[in-house]
């Protein structure tokens, strides 16, 4: 089943429960300044407040079309009253369409699946490149160099969202939710299953390097 991510600058709306629809679910995620916290498989949809606590709604927009992972994501504005000006400045800076809010659960839930059918297909972010390392997400493959990295599906996962997100230190929970992997207390000792596999297959590959545990917060991926 595929999981459509429902992102949201909204803290209430981050917690709205799933939808199950055909062979979809629609989750609702947080979205904060720095962009999505978890993998976007697909089509993203995007609701954006009009103001936010740490920058505006309008610098958010412009922030998630200078990045690969949101750039051809459904944008909606929503914003605080119906005013002409704000619409035209909302559009201007990158959303695809507005609303009024706050909006409700369902309300959101109506606007994606008004357009889902029509407009829902793979994401362009099919090839990754950052140096000398390649992640193919179509296909599910990762190279360094002229190596083919040896991963399982998780695996391939844990290093394309650290390859999204690289330099960052990146605790265990983190990697958990970024796989929609959250809810089972067993995952959190399965991340290091997952890290040190990740690690064995850049390591066959050359590029054990770029894997690198901060003891006590996480792991990192070295790329320049």
């Amino acid at each position: 089943m595929d999981r459509i991510s429902i992102l949201t600058t909204s803290q209430e709306a981050s917690r709205f429960a799933e939808f199950a629809h055909g062979e979809a679910t629609f989750v609702f995620r947080l979205l904060q300044p720095d962009g999505p916290p978890a993998l976007v498989d697909g089509r993203a949809w995007v609701f954006v407040d009009w103001v936010m606590d740490t920058l505006s709604g309008l610098e958010m927009v412009r922030r998630l079309r200078a990045d690969p992972r949101t750039q051809d994501a459904h944008v909606t504005m929503v914003l605080e009253e119906d005013d002409a000006e704000d619409r035209r400045r909302a559009l201007k800076a990158g959303a695809d369409d507005y609303a009024v809010g706050p909006l409700d659960r369902q309300a959101m839930l109506d606007r994606v699946l008004a357009l889902f059918a029509l407009r829902h297909s793979a994401s362009k972010l099919q090839l990754l490149e950052i140096g000398d390392l390649q992640i193919n997400v179509a296909g599910e493959q990762a190279r360094w160099r002229d190596a083919q990295i040896a991963l399982r599906p998780n695996e391939f996962r844990v290093l394309r969202f650290m390859a999204e997100n690289p330099n960052r230190v990146l605790t265990r929970q983190e990697l958990i939710e970024a796989l929609g992997k959250e809810g089972d207390p067993d995952y959190l000792r399965t991340v290091d299953v997952w890290i040190k596999r990740l690690r064995q297959g850049l390591r066959n590959a050359g590029a054990d390097h770029l894997l690198r545990t901060v003891h006590g917060r996480g792991y990192v991926l070295d790329l320049i």
